[in-house]
Order: structure tokens, then sequence, then C-alpha cells
């Protein structure tokens, strides 16, 4: 459901950059058609182009910030998924959010603590290894 939820706020995000866009070419043919050298017209193309930037900019950050958005529901889900085992000191900072922590990996852990693939500490569908000598 997130990655649904991330590509229609995406998908809103870039429709805005393409408003904003439009709005930079309208009021540059506003600006030139009252320019009258052609110092006011070159000015007026290089105030399009810096909207332009700004519109393609926001669209970044906005996507940063959905995908954000979609790591952290991601990580909150498989949290309650793989259970209530919290080990002290250990924290995972989200991307894009500023967020630091001090991280400390526990040894056999099948928690990241710097992202990536999780690789559980034994075979799926197998028993652990035991550690009473039995096999």
């Amino acid at each position: 459901m997130q990655p649904i939820r991330e590509k229609v706020s995406n998908a809103a995000a870039a429709g805005k950059e393409h408003v904003d866009i439009f709005k930079a070419k309208a009021e540059e043919k506003a600006e030139k058609a009252v320019a009258r050298t052609s110092e006011e017209k070159r000015i007026a193309e290089e105030v399009r182009k810096a909207k332009e930037a700004q519109a393609k900019m926001e669209l970044h950050e906005a996507k940063a910030r959905h995908a954000a958005e979609t790591l952290q529901s991601k990580q909150t889900y498989l949290g309650g998924i793989v259970g209530p085992h919290h080990h002290h000191g250990t924290t995972t900072p989200m991307v894009g959010t500023g967020q630091v922590g001090q991280q400390n990996p526990v040894m056999g852990s099948t928690v990241p603590t710097t992202g990536g693939t999780v690789a559980p500490s034994h075979p799926l569908g197998g028993y652990p290894p035991t550690h009473h000598g039995h096999t």
C-alpha cells in the first residue's frame, strides 16, 4: 500500500512541477512583451530558468521525502513482525530526516543497523543451530 501512496504523491509533485514551469514560461513571455531592451529580455529568461530549477529542486525534495516516509513505514511494519526484541543503544536513523543515532550492532542480530539486505541467522524453514551438542 505504501509504494502506491509514494507513486501517487510523486505524481502529484510532478504535476505541481509542471504547473510551476508553465507559470514561469508564461511570466517570461509577459516580461519579454513589455521589455524594451535585449538585457531586459535576457533577465526575464534567466528568471524563468531560475524558477524552473526551483520547481525541479522541489520535485526532487518531495520525492526524497516520500521515499523516506515509505521506508519509515516499512521499518515500522517489519519491526512489528520481527518481534519486540529491542537492543539498548541501537538506533536506525531514517534517511532524509536528519536523525542521527549511535549504532551498536548486536552479534547474531538480524535487525539491520546500516541498511541493506537482512539475512537470517539460520536457514529458512530449518531449525536454528543448537548449543547443546544435538544435531
